[in-house]
């Protein structure tokens, strides 16, 4: 199964020197490994802009830039879109928030019955109301 993965993560692997990563981190760091040597690892285009956005170091910008042209973007199309709508509106109305990246992350993972791999502790609020899968490092 396919790999939706969030930008925590790949900020792990692109955005931290290696020498200096926690023992979960590091473990999070072989588990994107192992999904990118089986071709299970899937990337959004908004998530490639999000992973980007942060960066003020010229070089860095570019080193990032630069690895991440290794993966395409998976096509979203105008139903990934509307299921991220009716997903926050659904979650809205429990009273919980998220950005439209998060539940177009939701959305596209769901429609082609994806894991998503994220660090961000928001979607464990998520997968209580939305048909989603959490990836877990073991």
């Amino acid at each position: 199964m396919n790999v939706l993965v969030d930008t925590p993560v790949w900020s792990v692997s692109l955005r931290r020197v290696a020498s200096h990563l926690s023992p979960m981190q590091q473990r999070i760091l072989r588990a994107l490994e192992e999904l990118i040597s089986e071709s299970r690892a899937e990337l959004l285009a908004p998530v490639r802009q999000e992973l980007l956005s942060g960066i003020r170091e010229p070089l860095q910008f570019e080193r990032v830039r630069k690895s991440l042209r290794a993966y395409w973007d998976v096509p979203l199309t105008t139903e990934d879109f509307e299921e991220a709508a009716r997903m926050s509106n659904l979650c809205r109305t429990r009273g919980i928030a998220g950005s439209g990246v998060d539940y177009l992350i939701c959305a596209t993972a769901a429609r082609r019955e994806w894991s998503i791999f994220t660090l961000d502790h928001d979607f464990d609020g998520y997968a209580k109301h939305l048909p989603i899968r959490l990836f877990k490092v073991k």
